[in-house]
């Protein structure tokens, strides 16, 4: 007998829909599997075998073959053994709805029969209905992540033995209503709207002692999406104010939390009974990282550290210590915020639009410049160690701050900066007027004004324009850097509440271009 259910594979963050065949006939027992499966779908074999067997069901002891359709996709993930259970049980005649047409199964059994957590299941659910399946059976920790796509019944089911009862037929007319616990979604609502999320854990700028360039400088990355890089000595406070940066950035909006959490879901990161992920991204990886972990890749791609930190903050300490092939290969996603990684076996694009912010040390002994510790390397030894970061990657870098140490008095004073919240009410103002001057358009902040956005929104007057012409000339800007001065002098006026450009807000933008 042949039964056929639905099942998905994901491919990059999307999911593609395969049809799951499972014919069981007389012959000698054997289990075959075709269709261009992975390894771990081939030993599904053994999972679904134990799961049925320890479920008090009996696995039928004749020839078995399953075909996963279209047969030149490849198909990967663990998400396949509970498909492919129903349908042996179906084939063999131990369930009576064989064909299931409207619905789409997927879930890892254990040799128990109990059905675990899959991974990708947001997209997942996005394939099934822009397909318009009626219906998605899945594990139980992964309904509050599916239940955030509309029109699509969720059943959850924590056991092979609750799967069968699901599928069996039932009267016309839409599927019985089940209670989803929806904590972790965007106002509890499967397509509610966005709060603020919680940042009362996050760390706050109040507790930073002086440092009031570094702050005005990540105050300024977060009202434009510009990337930032950071330079002083040990102990300065770098890493301390990269942390707090999220804390200052406007909430995430509905759709950039549905990618943000789509992403995390590919990955596996997202938390049991956990929904939308309603906090910008902070991603902080090791120097050591290999380039194929900070940008993705694989032989079946998978996203890497830049797409997980989409919408949110990529924080690379001790920049200079990265390999060079990791540091080059951010140059594309740094301008286009997107990744494509292409391997012969399939290629997928990502996501990757984020706030860099590196942090260094101004040589490899970290005190030149220091006021009161003497430096002790060479000229030539600071000049290769700064040589570690490309010319084309720091053109990428709006702005570059000089983050001096704090002297000691200051820091047995009790704090008494700025707190976070309120340069969070100016970023979000700002952000609200750029909003209101990019609405229609698909830029959503400065940093990704098209040329036509740099036109109409970035006009100089003439004293402006010459003092542009001025530093160009004194500083050797290449074009990219002519363009990013002009994103970010936008910027600057959008804090202040201008208008237009004027000579302070391009003179601030260009000190940030001015440190060596």
């Amino acid at each position: 007998m042949l039964a056929c259910l639905r099942a998905a594979t994901v491919i990059g963050i999307d999911a593609s829909l395969v049809d799951v065949e499972v014919d069981v006939s007389f012959g000698l027992p054997s289990f075959a599997m075709v269709g261009l499966p992975d390894t771990a779908i081939r030993e599904s074999r053994d999972r679904v075998r134990s799961a049925i067997r320890n479920s008090q069901l009996e696995f039928p002891p004749h020839r078995i073959t399953v075909n996963l359709a279209p047969a030149d996709l490849r198909k990967t993930g663990t998400q396949f053994d509970l498909p492919i259970a129903l349908g042996i049980l179906a084939a063999s005649g131990h369930l009576s709805h064989r064909h299931v047409e409207d619905l789409l199964v997927l879930g890892e059994l254990s040799l128990d029969g109990a059905v675990q957590t899959a991974t990708g299941v947001l997209p997942i659910a996005v394939a099934a209905r822009r397909h318009q399946l009626r219906e998605l059976l899945l594990p139980t920790p992964n309904a509050a992540e599916a239940a955030l796509v509309g029109d699509l019944h969720v059943t959850p089911v924590g056991t092979l033995k609750e799967a069968i009862d699901a599928v069996a037929p039932r009267p016309a007319g839409p599927p019985p209503a089940r209670s989803i616990s929806l904590a972790g979604t965007v106002s509890g609502t499967a397509a509610g709207t966005h709060d603020d999320g919680d940042v009362t854990d996050v760390p706050d700028f109040a507790d930073v002692q002086g440092q009031a360039l570094t702050k005005r400088a990540l105050e300024i990355a977060a009202t434009g999406g510009h990337h930032a890089l950071l330079v002083g000595p040990p102990g300065s406070g770098k890493t301390m104010m990269a942390r707090r940066l999220p804390g200052i950035l406007p909430p995430l909006g509905v759709d950039e939390a549905l990618e943000t959490t789509t992403i995390h879901s590919v990955a596996g990161l997202l938390p049991a009974h956990g929904g939308l992920v309603r906090r910008r991204p902070f991603r902080a990886p090791h120097h050591t990282t290999s380039d194929v972990a900070l940008v993705g890749g694989g032989s079946l791609p998978r996203p890497g550290e830049i797409s997980l930190a989409h919408n949110g903050v990529l924080f690379l300490d001790e920049l200079p210590e990265f390999t060079r092939r990791s540091l080059e290969a951010l140059r594309q996603p740094l301008q286009e915020g997107a990744v494509r990684i292409a391997r012969a076996a399939q290629s997928a694009r990502f996501p990757a639009r984020f706030i860099l912010v590196g942090a260094m040390n101004p040589c490899p002994c970290g005190l030149h410049g220091h006021p009161v510790r003497p430096c002790r390397c060479t000229p030539g030894e600071r000049q290769r160690y700064r040589a570690r970061l490309s010319g084309p990657l720091l053109d990428r870098i709006d702005l570059v701050v000089d983050v001096p140490p704090a002297p000691t008095g200051d820091l047995l004073t009790r704090p008494s900066g700025v707190t976070s919240a309120a340069i969070r009410a100016r970023v979000q103002a700002a952000r609200e007027r750029q909003r209101t001057r990019l609405a229609g358009r698909a830029e959503r902040c400065n940093a990704e004004l098209s040329e036509r956005g740099l036109r109409t929104d970035c006009r100089l007057d003439r004293p402006t324009a010459r003092l542009l012409e001025t530093a160009a000339t004194t500083l050797t800007l290449s074009a990219r850097s002519h363009v990013r001065l002009l994103k970010l002098a936008r910027t600057i006026a959008d804090l202040d509440g201008a208008a237009s450009i004027g000579r302070p807000h391009l003179a601030e933008a260009l000190q940030f271009r001015m440190v060596e």
